[in-house]
């Protein structure tokens, strides 16, 4: 049994799908494992590295393709080698079916198994292969770092002869994984935290990292069964707006992380509210790739509205992409074991297990 990773554009994706640990995991069910030349190089991983553990490294990327059942990637490969797939081939990563329905409807039609990975169900058994923790967890992380990094005070409260210097005071939108990783991060740095999120349920998680949870009267628990936030009515939007606006006139640094799964990101904080925050804060936006939670998000720019810093970036992981590699390849590697029928050596698409039936695109 063959699994392969191919090269990803460096430009925009730094992560790799398989590490040198996890090749010995592979092996150990039963895998051959196969990496073009200079694979993770980047990272510090080189080909001695993966040879060590049983890889075998090919200098054709076209010839990795040939004879393999599992081709496991971050994002959707290019067109180029979209072209040169077979039938039965397997293709895992995060192929985002809402913006590539179309490559992804073809590549069905050839009879190719597509897994995206950020369809996973929120269930127990598939805690270990979710993808969306764990990169959130650090992508939580590293938006207080880089927020911080450009705050131009300090982040604790500091007590010296020459006076008080007060703490920073940070806002949390939308307390998943990614925010609550904020949250916690904010804390331990010295920072007075707030959050808000729609889904009340996320209060008591929010309290229990030591911040304040921010919520209007009557609020409605805006949560799926899968654990996501889903739209909120009108008459909350306008609650929760006139809190927000009143809320960001004392806050120097906010964190936005709130998506919708499929949609676009809502705008929760508008013009007038960042009009009314003060000269030298921070708004970090993890919603920006998809559409961005403020009025005035950029993609990898940093927009100056009097004073006021937005900042939003296509993939912060790529600032922490070995941490990230190496979650995200034992995510994948737990699903494949979960695909792959040890015993009669070869692919169990069962449709009757929810993370196969819910993850395959169809």
């Amino acid at each position: 049994m063959k699994i392969v990773s191919l090269s990803e554009n460096k430009d925009l994706e730094k992560r790799v799908a398989i590490t040198p640990e996890i090749v010995k995991k592979y092996s150990s069910i039963g895998f051959q494992v196969f990496l073009p030349t200079n694979y993770a190089i980047h990272l510090g991983f080189t080909d001695e590295d993966y040879n060590s553990q049983g890889a075998n490294i090919v200098t054709s990327e076209d010839d990795l393709l040939k004879d393999s059942n599992i081709i496991v990637q971050l994002g959707l490969p290019s067109d180029d080698y979209l072209e040169k797939f077979k039938e039965n081939q397997n293709l895992i990563g995060v192929l985002n079916p809402y913006l590539n329905r179309e490559k992804l409807q073809n590549l069905s039609k050839k009879k190719i198994n597509n897994f995206s990975l950020e369809l996973l169900p929120r269930i127990t058994r598939a805690q270990s292969m979710d993808i969306l923790s764990s990169q959130a967890n650090l992508a939580g992380y590293k938006a207080v770092i880089e927020s911080f990094a450009y705050f131009e005070k300090a982040i604790p409260m500091m007590m010296t002869a020459a006076g008080t210097v007060p703490a920073a005071k940070v806002l949390v939108v939308g307390a998943g994984v990614a925010g609550l990783q904020a949250i916690a991060t904010a804390k331990r740095m010295g920072a007075i935290v707030f959050a808000t999120d729609v889904r009340i349920a996320s209060k008591e998680q929010v309290e229990s990292l030591g911040g304040k949870f921010l919520t209007v009267e009557g609020s409605e628990n805006l949560e799926t069964e899968g654990g996501y936030a889903k739209e909120a009515s009108e008459d909350f939007k306008k609650k929760q707006e006139d809190l927000l606006s009143e809320t960001l006139k004392k806050i120097d640094i906010v964190i936005c992380t709130a998506l919708i799964p499929g949609k676009k990101a809502p705008v929760i904080i508008k013009e007038d509210m960042i009009n009314n925050m003060n000269s030298g804060s921070i708004i970090y936006d993890l919603a920006a790739i998809q559409g961005g939670n403020t009025a005035f998000t950029k993609v990898d720019e940093i927009v100056d509205k009097k004073g006021v810093k937005i900042m939003g970036e296509s993939n912060i992981l790529n600032k922490l992409p070995t941490s990230a590699s190496n979650l995200y390849a034992k995510n994948v590697f737990n699903f494949v074991s979960n695909l792959y029928d040890k015993e009669n050596k070869k692919i169990n698409i069962n449709l009757e297990d929810e993370i196969i039936e819910k993850t395959l695109i169809k």
